[in-house]
């Protein structure tokens, strides 16, 4: 099954082909969605599109062993099969976390852990989509040479990996001495050529947007709608892990802000082929030190001014000028969303808070839990409502931010559940009087807070 997919401004609805190389509508200078025909989709009922979509989950063919091409009719179906490039993106778990969902006041908390893909973010999802496009485009003889892209971390591992793959030549744009050395680490071994420009990211932004004003250099950011489709598998992947039901609330963080636009997009096709009756809620989470789309919320949308982003922990979304604003406030208002903010103190905590029941959460996913945190304890969110957290990278990737906050080293951030390695001479003596403290330590605390009222570990 074939549907046919074009390029289309989200102002003016200017349509182009969707290989042709163009980032913004001509005519007015919007940003451009890719569009699908639905028409040919809907021969199919949502329930066979549901039984469909569980059969390729535990395939191994070709490529639907990856969750972003399992529902390849509804993200790039002109991409041919030879031209696509996978790493095994996608179906990443979706976890219950009883335990920190107790803490934060949600009594039915999952979390997404896309930070468990090949090259640990949720960025893989929209990379594998954007490579296999650019490949099907070099096979029909346009002439790309390489792939480019401005990042604050992940996306230019994604880039790096899968061009890699592809055998296409790639280049990142990073702000030098703002990324960690885990990130910087990726795009280097990959063969990636790395500019570190004295600059943050919405200036590394500017400059790729000139550069691939050539057209042999092909921009790989979220500004391009390739990304988007890929990403937008996560809604599908969410609502399909728990058997099809809608969650009340997803909470995402948010920087660029192709990541919420890109959320919504999957779920309104999911409703409109029959596979959903009903919207979540959704939440964009955004670092206090750096949160236009906050502050344009606090305005209803009506007022939108970049910001000069500050130094945050949360680096992968240090972005005072999101090129995803427009898609971003679209589905926003789709689905009644709300935008909160987290400081540094809250985030720092709530990934400190996820780190001892059991995950390993990176500041990013941080202020997520802060946000959803803040939410439940103002009784937007209610507790017996589902909420499914979005984990955007592996912890691995900030083991500075994780260091810094066990020894309260990080700005900004008292840290509540430090947990230092304690130096002992090799005595048995001296172990068991430290396994004893630190045990009464622990069962004191546990009665405290429910003497307080209050679920165990809570700030």
């Amino acid at each position: 099954m074939r549907n046919d997919v074009w390029l289309e401004c989200i102002r003016c609805g200017h349509r182009y082909p969707h290989d042709e190389v163009i980032y913004r509508c001509a005519d007015c200078g919007g940003l451009l969605d890719v569009e699908h025909d639905l028409s040919p989709l809907k021969a199919r009922s949502g329930g066979e599109w549901k039984k469909l979509f569980e059969t390729r989950a535990h395939s191994s063919e070709w490529p639907y062993a990856s969750g972003v091409w399992g529902k390849w009719e509804w993200v790039a179906p002109h991409i041919a099969p030879e031209n696509i490039v996978s790493l095994g993106e996608g179906y990443t778990p979706l976890l219950r976390a009883p335990r920190l969902g107790e803490k934060i006041g949600l009594s039915h908390l999952w979390i997404k852990q896309c930070g468990i893909s090949h090259t640990g973010s949720f960025k893989d999802l929209g990379m594998t989509v954007l490579i296999s496009h650019v490949r099907q485009l070099i096979s029909q003889g346009v002439p790309i040479r390489a792939v480019a892209c401005a990042s604050s971390g992940d996306t230019s591992a994604a880039l790096a990996a899968y061009a890699a793959a592809a055998g296409i030549p790639a280049i990142v744009f990073l702000p030098q001495g703002k990324v960690s050395t885990a990130q910087l680490a990726q795009p280097i071994s990959h063969g990636a050529l790395v500019l570190g420009l004295d600059t943050d990211f919405d200036g590394c932004m500017r400059i790729v947007q000139e550069i691939t004003a050539d057209k042999e250099i092909y921009l790989a950011n979220s500004m391009n709608p390739l990304r988007i489709e890929g990403q937008k598998t996560v809604g599908i992947e969410i609502v399909q892990q728990l058997g099809w039901e809608v969650p009340d609330w997803i909470v995402i963080p948010a920087g660029n802000l192709g990541n919420i636009s890109a959320l919504g997009r999957g779920l309104l096709m999911m409703k409109e082929l029959g596979l959903i009756d009903r919207l979540p809620r959704l939440v964009a989470a955004q670092a206090e030190r750096a949160n236009p789309l906050y502050l344009s919320y606090l305005t209803g949308f009506k007022d939108y001014r970049p910001v000069k982003a500050k130094p945050t922990l949360a680096s992968a979304i240090r972005i005072g000028a999101p090129v995803s604003y427009e898609r971003a406030v679209k589905a926003l208002r789709a689905f009644d969303g709300i935008v909160e903010q987290a400081s540094e103190d809250e985030l720092a905590n709530a990934a400190a808070l996820a780190d001892r029941a059991g995950l390993y959460a990176c500041p990013q996913t941080g202020v997520a839990l802060a946000a959803a945190a803040k939410l439940a304890a103002n009784g937007t969110i209610r507790p017996d409502q589902r909420v499914v957290v979005i984990s955007t990278a592996h912890g691995l990737k900030f083991t500075d931010f994780k260091v810094g906050y066990q020894r309260n080293t990080l700005a900004e951030v008292k840290s509540r559940y430090p947990n230092l390695p304690i130096e002992l001479p090799a005595d048995v003596n001296a172990v068991r009087n430290a396994i004893q403290n630190h045990l009464d330590a622990e069962a004191s605390m546990s009665s405290m807070d429910k003497k307080k009222g209050k679920p165990a570990g809570s700030p």
